[in-house]
């Protein structure tokens, strides 16, 4: 491990921001979804285009974001990331005025991009920034930071625009994306200005290649079987991840149940006491990979309540789901990242491109709901938990 800085504390800080604005911006869809649904009147396939906007920018600009971070540093794409995120927040205004599902899937697919750009810098950065072996509980403090803002993006819109969901009209979300605007592009310069050093991995430099035997002798990075293995692991992930977090709102809305946007607060709190567990116990008492394997188990066992038990039991499964979501990434990207040397940034670009899988899950969990209903929708996450207990046993091992 290479390091201009043996602090981390003040990197730490400012990376937790950035996880921060991930999670802001990707909640946002969870107020947008059902607003939009009543607005437009629309189908619920049709209103998890959003999500689905917003997620395939990864497939497309995962791997452009890793040769703009050659190019140019992880600091100044984060700064390209924020300026992508103020365009595609303003394109919600002229949105709202038109009433255009098509514009709002443009304006998603742009913030999406700035999404993307972060991403690819953020998650390598902070695994790369100390130890690997302590990684997750560093990526677990990161999670918390960026799980935290899912909620608060639906509450703050909420607050500014002062109004029930079902009384909210397009045009009243312009206020609160102007104060969003504004925030993004104040980051942007705070990134450039802050002091954050470049790192890089074992192996990573020509000179240190030595360190890092096994990926010395690769020519390709189709040549690492977990790392391939694992993007499929983080890809399904991504998916029931966003279902998780995205969905208890509508679920509580199509049970009757009074006051549901509330709803999206318990998957969050799941998910921030499995990473107090991952800051806690990982790596002193528990390894990253059986972190994984636990959390494997948990999530099927979760999926097959939230389908098996009654409706308004079941949607409490749903905060268990994301609690067993919540050492997946912070254990996956280690995992699959380890022994890449110089193919780290484009190991990390794939794993990026395969965050794709929150637009693919999600809208194949609209179009089940449409057709089977939406509890019956939520049996998407067995097969998808049951591939990620399969990584946690054998795929992470395969080399």
């Amino acid at each position: 491990m290479t390091h201009h800085n043996r602090n981390y504390l003040f990197p730490l800080f400012f990376i937790g921001v950035m996880f921060f604005t991930i999670g802001f911006a990707l909640g946002i869809n969870s107020y947008l979804v059902p607003l939009l649904e009543s607005a437009l009147r629309i189908s619920s396939g049709e209103s998890y285009l959003v999500i689905a906007a917003t997620f395939s920018s990864f497939l497309i600009f995962g791997y452009p974001a890793s040769m703009l971070i050659a190019r140019i540093g992880y600091k100044k794409t984060m700064a390209v990331s924020f300026l992508i995120f103020a365009l595609g927040f303003y394109l919600f205004i002229p949105s709202a005025d038109s009433g255009s599902l098509g514009l709002f899937l443009v304006a998603s697919f742009l913030c999406g991009m700035g999404n993307t750009f972060l991403q690819a810098t953020v998650n390598p950065y902070i695994t790369i920034l100390g130890p690997v072996e302590s990684a997750a509980r560093r990526i677990s403090i990161m999670g918390i930071c960026n799980k935290l803002a899912w909620p608060v993006a639906p509450m703050f819109l909420a607050a500014v625009i002062g109004k029930e969901i079902g009384e909210v009209r397009l045009p009243d979300i312009k206020l609160p994306f102007l104060w969003i605007i504004g925030i993004f592009l104040l980051l942007g310069v705070a990134v450039l200005l802050a002091p954050l050093p470049e790192v890089k991995a074992v192996g990573e430099d020509e000179e240190s290649q030595a360190d890092c035997p096994y990926a010395a002798q690769k020519r390709s990075i189709w040549q690492f079987p977990h790392l391939l293995l694992g993007c499929v692991a983080l890809f399904l992930y991504v998916g029931v991840e966003t279902l998780a977090l995205a969905t208890t709102v509508d679920y509580a809305t199509s049970l009757g149940l009074p006051d549901p946007q509330r709803y999206a607060l318990y998957p969050s709190v799941g998910l921030v006491v499995g990473y107090l567990c991952g800051i806690l116990f990982i790596p002193r008492w528990l390894k990253q990979e059986t972190a994984l394997k636990i959390c494997s188990w948990l999530a099927v066992v979760g999926s097959l309540l939230i389908v098996l038990t009654p409706p308004a039991v079941s949607i409490w499964f749903v905060a268990v789901i994301a609690l067993a979501c919540s050492l997946m990434w912070p254990a996956l990207w280690p995992l699959a990242m380890a022994d890449l040397g110089r193919f780290t940034k484009k190991g990390s670009s794939l794993l990026v491109i395969a965050i794709v899988g929150g637009a693919v899950i999600p809208t194949l969990f609209g179009l089940l709901k449409d057709a089977a209903g939406m509890q019956n929708a939520y049996w998407i996450c067995v097969p998808c938990y049951l591939y990620i207990l399969y990584y946690a046993l054998v795929g992470y091992k395969k080399r």
